[in-house]
């Protein structure tokens, strides 16, 4: 380490360091140079020695410093070969202050370290710190305190019970309940939640089954046969869509005015159920038809036209209002109307 004397002038009145004056303005030549005792070492970690890589402070102290006094610090420069490191800049706290009578400035107690460590053992003479100091009189002094000798040391071994061991793999430690009760509590929050989207999705489709089953059947058919009408569904990707809604709407409302289990049944099975029915021949020969073109539409990939297509819906339409008006019409009172108002459909 190499520490050489540079002429910064540094004030310090109550710790404060205000830069004044440069190299030009300090000169030796008119000064003289006053031994200030030793300078100190101080260990920063809480130990009787200094083992590789403590940090320790090394400076001086300043007594009776008058307030407004300029000193100049040495400038650090760190050689690449000496394995002593300095960290940072000189710390300069003031230690005291005292006031002398009006008039006289104050005294102060100033104390000035380099933080340093060393990576290698041995023992390291420190320089000595010399430190400008230009008086009122415009002379300057240059105040030089004794070195110090840094022993750097690594840590001992007991050679009366050193015994080489193998090298150990790494330590595990059991895993604490502590540890695993964010991820306990994350699972059993996820699981709640859903729980209750389930129970929520099941409660709606029971409320909505359960609406269903007290609306009349041909009222249920034709709210759900009026979400079909339009073109919106005839382009050939989506005609499956629209034949399976519509035949399966029928189908529900064969099932629940006729009771025939026609959800399960083939379209020959449905219609031999209703052979021996109220259905009029040539409503049920139509029906039939439709119930056949979507039979290839689903499972053949046939295409259907444009007129096959529009006559679908007002078909099924005419086929729930015909057979629930002959329903109505084989009731023992004649002219009872059905609890709830027959909607409007445009057919």
């Amino acid at each position: 380490m190499k520490i050489k004397i540079a002429i910064l002038a540094v004030l310090l009145p109550l710790c404060a360091l205000v830069p004044a004056f440069g190299a030009d303005s300090l000169a030796f030549t008119h000064g003289k140079v006053i031994p200030m005792g030793p300078s100190f070492l101080e260990n920063l970690q809480q130990r009787d020695s200094v083992l590789i890589a403590d940090q320790v402070l090394y400076g001086c102290e300043l007594k009776d410093v008058e307030e407004g006094t300029l000193l100049g610090f040495p400038e650090v420069k760190q050689e690449e070969d000496v394995p002593l490191l300095v960290l940072g800049e000189w710390q300069i706290d003031t230690l005291n202050v005292r006031k002398q009578k009006k008039g006289s400035p104050s005294l102060l107690d100033i104390r000035a370290a380099l933080k340093m460590t060393s990576f290698d053992e041995g023992e390291y003479r420190l320089p000595a710190i010399a430190i400008a100091r230009l008086d009122k009189e415009g002379v300057v002094d240059t105040l030089v305190f004794e070195p110090s000798v840094l022993s750097v040391k690594t840590m001992p071994v007991d050679t009366a019970t050193f015994r080489l061991h193998d090298i150990k793999g790494q330590i595990r430690y059991p895993v604490t309940f502590m540890e695993i009760l964010p991820y306990l509590c994350g699972a059993l929050l996820l699981a709640g939640i859903i729980v209750l989207v389930v129970f929520l999705v099941r409660k709606y489709r029971r409320k909505k089954v359960e609406r269903e089953l007290q609306d009349p059947a041909h009222i249920v058919a034709l709210r759900k046969l009026e979400n079909y009408r339009g073109d919106r569904l005839w382009a050939p990707e989506k005609q499956k869509q629209f034949y399976s809604g519509v035949t399966d709407t029928l189908r529900e409302y064969v099932v629940r005015r006729y009771g025939i289990s026609a959800m399960e049944m083939t379209t020959k099975e449905i219609f031999d159920g209703l052979r021996d029915t109220d259905v009029p021949k040539d409503l049920y020969d139509e029906l039939k038809a439709l119930f056949e073109r979507a039979d290839f539409v689903k499972f053949a990939k046939y295409v259907a036209d444009n007129t096959e297509n529009a006559s679908a819906v007002p078909l099924a339409v005419r086929f729930v209002t015909t057979t629930y008006q002959s329903e109505i019409e084989s009731q023992p009172e004649a002219g009872k109307t059905p609890d709830k108002p027959e909607p409007k459909i445009n057919e």
